[in-house]
């Protein structure tokens, strides 16, 4: 086990450079000057450059780029432009805002999807099968905006249900809308999932067998059954933690949450590199660790699995 998980963090390491790499590269050649956007119209040519000098803008992209990576290896991911905060701060103190959006929307998807998913699978060409997978078809297919717009119309400013933009005091129901919004097409795509592998699994020799054997339906379902169903379905919950960290930009933006997403959307704006860099590589470390908790979850789902 230990070798397996050295061997894919060895791996891990040069699609992490080439992320950070790519990124660089992209948000360089990027037209505009973040010191002039900065400045406005107020600059001079003089305190420009020497503004530039400052932040290191006036060096050749290349020493630009090895002096991002000798930071990068310290832990560094810089500066930003636009209020001289350190970056991994501002992803700090707001990181706690989008891990309570993302994982909340991540449980309501995965909840809602298996449970719509196994369900429409034991009952299969039922009512209930038919009307779950047109929802989740729609979930599928509705824009993350336009879900998150019905929403804030429909029970914020007409029902007065719940509140309809902002953190408040952080509690429970400023996060109702938003964890719905994010968690609308996780719940789609793991219920048509689920109802598939389900399927494919209850056909199998061993199913037929226990039921055979007298077997309860809920024994035959939730032993048998699921726990081998549920591989897929944790390869494609895994995936999208990133998805959702990604998804998070549009939802926070929507409902003017202090998270992440909002913070790279404000940075893109600014053209603050140094602030747009640390999230995108923070959301590449997060997508990398994900993956490797889920292959090292099959090996406890699926005894067939070994890592030596």
């Amino acid at each position: 086990m230990f070798s397996y998980i050295l061997r894919k963090v060895l791996y891990t390491i040069p699609v992490l450079w080439g992320v950070v790499t790519v990124v660089f590269l992209v948000i360089n050649i990027v037209p505009g000057d973040p010191v002039a956007i900065m400045t406005g119209q107020r600059g001079d040519e003089a305190t420009l450059a020497k503004i530039r000098a400052d932040m290191g803008l006036d060096l050749p992209i290349g020493m630009q780029y090895l002096r991002f990576l000798g930071q990068l290896c310290k832990g560094d991911l810089g500066t930003s432009y636009r209020n001289n905060e350190p970056v991994s701060t501002a992803i700090r103190t707001r990181l706690w805002a989008t891990a309570k959006l993302a994982f909340g929307a991540l449980l309501l998807g995965t909840v809602l999807g298996v449970a719509a998913g196994v369900v429409s699978a034991v009952k299969k060409y039922s009512f209930f099968d038919y009307g779950a997978m047109v929802i989740a078809i729609a979930g599928v297919s509705a824009p993350v905006f336009w879900v998150g717009l019905l929403l804030l119309l429909f029970f914020a400013y007409i029902l007065k249900w719940v509140p309809g933009v902002g953190y408040g005091d952080g509690s429970f129901k400023y996060l109702i809308l938003p964890m719905i919004t994010l968690g609308v097409r996780p719940a789609a795509l793991t219920a048509r999932l689920s109802r598939s592998c389900m399927l494919e699994v209850l056909s199998q020799d061993y199913i037929r067998t226990a039921r055979a054997k007298g077997l309860k339906k809920h024994v035959v379902v939730m032993k048998h059954a699921m726990k081998n169903a549920m591989i897929p379905v944790v390869t494609i919950i895994g995936t999208q933690v990133s998805s959702l960290l990604s998804g998070a930009v549009l939802t926070e933006s929507i409902f003017a949450w202090p998270g992440i997403g909002r913070l790279s959307v404000d940075s893109l704006l600014a053209r603050d590199l140094p602030m747009i860099r640390g999230v995108v590589v923070f959301m590449a470390v997060t997508f990398l660790f994900t993956n490797l908790l889920v292959d090292i979850s099959y090996g406890f789902l699926d005894p067939r699995i070994r890592y030596d």
